[in-house]
């Protein structure tokens, strides 16, 4: 048994991908007979404001499904401002500091940093070399490249900054973790460490293949609400009422109240439902036919998590995107793809679904199925990280 403490700014009961990811990271690795701690910020994601059975609290320590979690202080904020969002980043980068004694006394073996924010990886990976604890840098996304891809941030002083940081980062790792192909590749160009892919993937589960329901095809989309998707941009584009299929959307952001205007107009065919519990979005998800996972641009690394949770459940995928994700789509035929904002596209996509046969259906279902229990599942995931922690 080793103990292992993991460094994230998102767990739950916060919703999306980070959190997600974190948490099975966490669980899995109790199941397999490791002591795990957490150390994140107060509940905010993504709305911004500190959940409300967390208001008023500079620290909280709880258990959550075997896992022991330590929430400090973070000044929240979902503001397109640069300054109030590097702001929050900083705080969450200091206050983790509180666990030092915690940290000294307890005596990790290993301790994974998540990274993005750059500087809290920063701040994580510092207090690593403190106590003398082995690292391991969980790299999701590649910033700052992948904010210049997504155009929220512009070459200058600031992303050369950033750009900085993350190479230092890379530098003070012991090991490193990334969540594709790309992402180790474009580490490898700074540093040569121990490294591996792991995938964002769900715990293996049996589904049975789904079959396509008659009338209205209903395609469904379950996730963050904000730039990087571009949920708003999609509907003010596709008119769903007249291609006769309806959009449903799960989730909450900075987008959220654009999709709840065009959802309110009439014959929309667009239908908002707010965010529901990580527990009861599978459910959710099985009543529709299609999973919708859109990339509003090309980010170099991302694979969007979204992918494996639809397969699990032996959802077929209309993919709007590039790179990575689109290759294991297209190589596992799990679906149709698009290039990102490619509405024509989209709708010839959305078309082909519509029309497509019963029995084409069924074979992307099984598809979905296969390739989730014999590559995309935790357990394969799981056999990559005990090479790292070991």
């Amino acid at each position: 048994m080793k103990k292992i403490v993991i460094i994230s700014n998102y767990y739950p009961p916060e919703m999306g991908a980070a959190a997600n990811r974190i948490s099975n990271l966490a669980e899995a690795l109790y199941k397999r007979g490791h002591e795990v701690s957490i150390i994140s910020p107060l509940p905010n994601y993504p709305k911004g404001k500190i959940f409300e059975s967390y208001k008023k609290k500079f620290f909280v320590s709880e258990i959550l499904n075997n896992v022991n979690i330590r929430r400090c202080w973070i000044f929240p904020s979902k503001s397109k401002n640069g300054f109030l969002r590097l702001l929050s980043m900083l705080s969450f980068a200091c206050s983790l500091w509180i666990n030092l004694f915690y940290l000294l006394k307890k005596k990790p073996n290993s301790i994974i940093i998540q990274s993005p924010p750059l500087l809290v990886a920063f701040s994580g990976l510092l207090l690593s070399k403190v106590i003398r604890s082995k690292n391991i840098l969980n790299v999701s996304d590649i910033w700052p490249l992948s904010a210049l891809e997504l155009g929220v941030i512009k070459r200058g002083k600031m992303y050369a900054f950033l750009e900085k940081v993350e190479k230092v980062n890379y530098k003070l790792a012991d090991n490193i973790v990334g969540q594709s192909e790309e992402t180790i590749t474009h580490i490898c160009k700074t540093v040569t460490k121990k490294s591996i892919v792991y995938r964002n993937v769900p715990t293996y589960q049996k589904n049975e293949p789904k079959s396509k329901k008659k009338g209205t095809l209903k395609i469904v989309y379950a996730g963050l609400l904000g730039y990087a998707q571009g949920i708003l941009n999609l509907c003010e584009q596709i008119d769903f009422h007249q291609l006769g299929v309806e959009f449903h959307i799960y989730g909450g952001g900075m987008d959220e109240e654009g999709i709840v205007n065009v959802s309110n107009k009439e014959n929309s065919n667009v239908f908002f439902h707010g965010m529901v519990s990580s527990d009861r979005v599978s459910g959710e998800i099985k009543k529709y036919d299609v999973g919708l996972v859109p990339l509003k641009n090309k980010i170099y690394g991302a694979v969007p998590s979204k992918i494996f949770e639809l397969i699990q459940m032996g959802v077929p995928i209309l993919f709007c995107g590039e790179g990575e994700g689109a290759t294991i789509i297209t190589k596992n035929e799990l679906g149709l793809i698009g290039k990102s904002e490619d509405y024509n596209q989209l709708i010839h996509n959305i078309y082909i679904f519509k029309d497509m046969k019963k029995d084409e259906f069924l074979e992307v279902s099984n598809k979905c199925l296969k390739a989730h229990k014999d590559i995309y599942n935790l357990e394969v995931q799981m056999a990559k990280m005990d090479t790292i922690i070991s």
